[in-house]
């Protein structure tokens, strides 16, 4: 559900200094922001080395480069427990002291500081002229792997390169896989690879080198970088790889079986043995449902709706003015989009028809609840009233679930709206009406308020300006994968499924690239691949809620032990075909009005009792009226005659 870089959790020190840093820095980025009083704390006897550039927020180079500092940030977001990376803006008063402590004369400035560093320490100046990602990125590793045995990050693994005889190729009993990067002497790929597992467990990165030709042999192997997987049962094979590239030697390794990214309250040691290789039945009380990562489920879209209707618009006890109508356009939409047809579809026609149908400013949720609840029995109409995710399940209760849901479910509208562009016609819908209507939904009915401000701050930069369906579709992906990179590593990260960039290699290899050094998405094969991945032929029914059959409608008492007519009789036997539609105009008719329970046809409101003492009362109305019309009749006739005698 996805997906869909972008920010990383912010370690900002001082909360309140960011100042002019601001303007080119803020909290959404990935690195820390320094100031006068925290930088020598965080650089002195830190467990990690720093690399922090000295800058001048009015420096236009500065302000150039800054992209280029973010995206370098956003890269190695994952090596922070090795190096961290960090920004002091020396234009800032309260700044310039420790700028000139630390001997900055030029903007920006490059300093890294060895882990562990005493308090008298200033730092190296970095003077390549190369400035670009790969050449500070590869800086960053050089300044890793000169550290000694003695002070080298306490988090940091080893980066020299194994030897033939320092693997153990035949080991057993072993709880996490050993991944063998293969690689020429000059590559960068294997140890940034080391460092890019450094949040995951269940897995170790060794390094060894193609020139290690009795390795190579036993490995068999041809073609360089590649990666040999010892698996923890004692088999090992190669791993393939649809391009020798950093990302997807990473993305793979990730997402092996039992692997599972470190939460940031979790203890950094090795050892992590029991959070690795749980059971997902362990950690859960629901029953574990085996899926297909390739697929879309239709439970999932099913659930999203059961708890939006059910759950979240129940905190509201009545809808009027601007709710009622963002409900009934949230009502239409989905209508309108939602795949397959069946018996949601025809729930939220339903549904939508009788919301357009009542005139009333106000309507009392009962109301709603009744009608999706099918209370007056509508035959087809069915919603299942349980929490049933698949594809979107979590390791544990509280993970993942709706806001997994809830994304997928307006990723498939997306989709279907690019499908069927004239859906909408004749609606009112405004450009973009799915993602509009989405942020209308999270503004006013989402319960995650920190959610919804999230979104609400990007809808408010960028959704203006999706113009055409392609863009609706790319505008929510990008966002689901900036919000996944945000959340990345926090408490709401399920180990067993760990937020990174969707979709993964595996699913869709032409989806990335790498340019200059750094991973880009070639966003034609992603705009292809979402519009496969979320239409309708991709939907798989699996562990749907199979809508139950209505009981009969009850006997009427006049017919109990008595003797029914021969049509009676033919009526009471007949069984309705599957799938029969009802007209549309009957459709209408039974739900103008909502009732509570209770058996029988219903029909305006009123249930069969109803209607049968209405039946009654105007047999007996018109038969009183006759009596009443007959009776003046003869008295006028009579009045006649005898004022004609009179007369005579």
């Amino acid at each position: 559900m996805l997906w869909l870089g972008a920010a990383a959790t912010v370690f900002c020190l001082v909360p309140g200094s960011l100042g002019g840093a601001g303007r080119l820095y803020t909290e959404e980025d990935p690195l820390v922001i320094l100031s006068s009083d925290s930088l020598k704390s965080a650089v002195t006897n830190s467990s990690s080395a720093w690399l922090i550039q000295f800058f001048s927020s009015w420096c236009g180079h500065c302000i150039q480069y800054s992209s280029t500092w973010k995206a370098l940030a956003q890269d190695v977001k994952d090596w922070q427990d090795a190096i961290s990376v960090g920004v002091l803006d020396c234009a800032q008063e309260e700044n310039f002291d420790v700028c000139k402590d630390y001997s900055i004369k030029f903007y920006p400035t490059f300093k890294f500081f060895w882990a562990h560093s005493p308090p008298s320490e200033r730092g190296t100046t970095y003077r390549g002229a190369d400035r670009s990602i790969p050449s500070v990125r590869q800086l960053m590793v050089n300044v890793l792997q000169n550290h000694t045995n003695l002070d080298r990050p306490k988090h940091c693994p080893p980066l020299e390169p194994y030897r033939y005889l320092d693997l153990n190729l035949d080991r057993v009993g072993v709880y996490h896989y050993t991944a063998i990067l293969v690689e020429e002497p000059d590559s960068y790929v294997g140890r940034e690879v080391i460092l890019d597992l450094l949040q995951y467990l269940g897995v170790q990165v060794k390094r060894a080198l193609s020139s290690d030709r009795p390795l190579v042999d036993a490995l068999k192997l041809t073609a360089f970088p590649a990666i040999y997987l010892l698996h923890p049962n004692g088999t090992h094979a190669h791993l393939h790889s649809e391009k020798p590239l950093r990302f997807f030697f990473s993305s793979l390794l990730r997402t092996l079986p039992g692997v599972q990214r470190r939460l940031k309250s979790s203890s950094t040691s090795s050892s992590g043995a029991s959070q690795v290789g749980a059971l997902p039945g362990k950690q859960n009380t629901e029953p574990w449902r085996d899926f297909d990562r390739s697929k879309v489920y239709t439970a999932d879209l099913e659930t999203a709706l059961h708890y939006l209707l059910r759950v979240e618009l129940a905190t509201h006890n009545t809808l009027e003015g601007e709710e009622l109508k963002i409900f009934k356009d949230l009502v239409t939409l989905v209508a309108k989009l939602y795949p397959g047809g069946g018996s949601v579809v025809k729930l939220m026609e339903t549904l939508s028809d009788w919301l357009l149908s009542m005139p009333l400013q106000r309507i009392p949720y009962q109301a709603v609840l009744d009608l999706v609840d099918n209370k007056m029995r509508i035959s087809g109409v069915f919603l299942g009233a349980e929490l049933r995710w698949v594809g979107c399940q979590g390791s544990r209760a509280g993970l993942r679930g709706y806001p997994c849901s809830l994304w997928t479910l307006f990723h498939v509208l997306t989709v279907q709206h690019d499908a069927n562009p004239t859906a909408l016609d004749n609606t009112g819908a405004e450009a973009a009406p799915v993602l509009q209507m989405m942020r209308r939904y999270i503004r006013t009915f989402f319960g995650c308020r920190e959610c919804g401000r999230h979104f609400e701050q990007a809808a408010a930069v960028g959704m203006d300006n999706v113009q055409n369906r392609e863009q609706q579709i790319l505008w929510l992906w990008q966002q689901h994968n900036r919000g996944n990179m945000r959340l990345a590593g926090s408490l709401s990260d399920d180990p067993l499924f760990p937020k990174a960039p969707w979709p993964s290699p595996s699913l869709c290899a032409s989806c990335h690239e790498e340019k200059n050094g750094v991973h880009v998405w070639n966003q034609d094969n992603v705009l292809r691949f979402l519009r496969q991945h979320y239409a309708a032929s991709n939907l798989s029914p699996e562990y749907s809620v199979t809508p139950p059959r209505l009981p009969a409608p009850p006997v009427p008492k006049e017919h109990e032990g008595g003797v029914r007519s021969d049509s009676e009789k033919k009526s009471s036997t007949q069984t309705p075909r599957p799938g029969r539609q009802a007209v549309k105009g009957e459709e209408r008719r039974e739900v103008v009005g909502v009732a509570g329970g209770g058996g029988g046809v219903w029909l305006l409101g009123f249930n069969s009792v109803d209607m049968s003492l209405c039946v009654v009362l105007y047999v007996c109305s018109c038969l009183f009226l006759m009596l009443l019309f007959f009776f003046f009749k003869v008295r006028s006739r009579r009045w006649k005659l005898r004022s004609s005698r009179l007369h005579v």
